[in-house]
């Protein structure tokens, strides 16, 4: 099967290297020049582990290939997917659809044979009904239908989550638009992944509802261990008791600085748009996105009172991305963190294994080459992202670096009596610190 990925971006350059590896003819479509030409020598323009080889495999052997002009990769598509931004509108909140619809009047200039036009982008309700009368209007005589199948991809295991799905969505109204997207899932039916359709409504709404959940799991785990540091609870024993519940599940119960990312910030708040400008109150929701916002200031004077203060002083930071494996930084807990430090009279040093570049761009710091230099002189250092490199830090050389040894783990990945034992003051999230 023929497929066009509009947008190269996290989401379609994963998507189309995987539909790609499936056995389909796969074109990835960008007007970033710059991007498509890197593409072609094999430069990949993220982070993400597997998605290189992937890519040049793939290329090499014919099925994934990148253009610019829409018009020459369209000739003979059987299923056009739009998988471009929709970043949250700046003064509002709502998501900024004007990405999608560009592409959709694009896609209507373009269309001869029958196609699926596949929103792969996250977009609120009735925006792939809007998509639809966006290129009927335009192209009265098109033949096509419109399907929505939102993308659940974890950054840093993106690959692994397209190959193995928990499942896919898709809204559609047809039966021929229904048997093009089964085909083009055709080999998850190996796995025996559960394939759901719905109206394009509900997809567009599962997406959204997938991750308010989500969100809202690793927010109430947040307070949770607000509340375990009042009464001496452990917050890593209430999220194991609760995890092994059949009903609530262990995953996004990890108590730590607040949830970051492209997805949950984003997408919680388009969410609580969509239900204003329906008259529906979502009050969980507002409040997710209201705590998760002063979960982040609160870690930062987590920090900062472990420190003594911090004015004058050097602080070490060790991750800076929202999550390891990824060298994304959008709305992660750093950009909150760090800038409240410096205001206080911070100096910082930092190292992220992935994340030096966008730092740069975002964050006036000093970056290092590794953990130990942004440690070396400093006053303290506070642990923001739970890379692998930082679970078994030599603990000697740490202490001999710092001036003092403390160390705040906002990820919770060293045991306080370890920590205790080996000499530091060390300050958890939600756990009593050892004796």
């Amino acid at each position: 099967m023929r497929i066009v990925m509009i947008g190269t971006g996290y989401v379609g350059l994963v998507s189309g290297a995987c539909l790609s590896e499936f056995g389909h003819e796969v074109v990835c479509v960008d007007t970033d020049t710059a991007k498509i030409d890197g593409l072609k020598r094999g430069v990949i323009p993220i982070y993400e582990p597997g998605l290189d080889e992937v890519v040049s495999v793939n290329a090499k052997s014919g099925r994934l290939s990148f253009e610019t002009d829409l018009k020459v990769a369209m000739p003979g598509a059987e299923a056009v997917f739009i998988a471009v931004g929709t970043p949250t509108r700046r003064g509002d909140g709502h998501a900024d659809l004007s990405y999608v619809f560009a592409v959709a009047e694009e896609i209507a200039a373009h269309l001869s044979g029958y196609a699926v036009v596949v929103t792969k982008s996250t977009v609120p309700v009735g925006t792939n009904r809007k998509v639809e009368e966006i290129i009927r209007k335009a192209h009265p005589d098109a033949k096509f239908d419109v399907a929505s199948n939102p993308e659940f991809l974890r950054e840093g295991s993106a690959i692994e989550d397209f190959r193995r799905p928990d499942r896919v969505i898709v809204g559609c109204d047809t039966d021929r638009a229904r048997a093009v997207m089964r085909e083009i899932y055709r080999p998850l039916y190996l796995h025996e992944t559960p394939i759901v359709f719905t109206s394009c409504e509900s997809s567009e709404l599962i997406k959204y509802a997938s991750n308010a959940f989500l969100a809202t799991k690793i927010t109430f785990i947040n307070e949770v261990a607000n509340l375990c540091e009042k009464v001496g609870a452990n917050v890593q024993d209430v999220a194991r008791g609760m995890g092994l519940d059949g009903r609530i599940g262990n995953k996004f119960l990890h108590a730590g600085p607040g949830f970051g990312g492209s997805c949950f910030p984003k997408d919680t708040l388009a969410l609580l748009k969509t239900a204003q400008e329906y008259n529906t109150p979502t009050r969980i929701v507002e409040a997710v996105v209201a705590v998760n916002e002063a979960r982040k200031r609160e870690m930062a004077e987590k920090i900062e009172k472990a420190l003594g203060g911090v004015a004058g002083k050097t602080v070490a930071i060790l991750g800076l991305t929202f999550k390891p494996n990824t060298d994304d930084m959008r709305d992660a807990p750093s950009l909150v963190i760090v800038p409240y430090l410096r205001e206080k009279g911070a100096r910082i040093r930092a190292f992220d294994p992935e994340g030096a570049k966008e730092a740069k761009k975002r964050l006036d710091i000093e970056m290092c080459a590794d953990a130990y230099e942004a440690m070396d002189g400093a006053d303290g250092v506070a642990i923001l992202t739970e890379w692998n490199e930082f679970r078994a830090l030599d603990l000697g050389r740490v202490k001999s670096l710092l001036k003092r040894p403390v160390m705040v783990d906002l990820r919770n990945i060293y045991r306080p009596e370890t920590m205790t034992a080996a000499g530091f003051v060390y300050v958890s999230v939600g756990r009593p610190n050892a004796g």
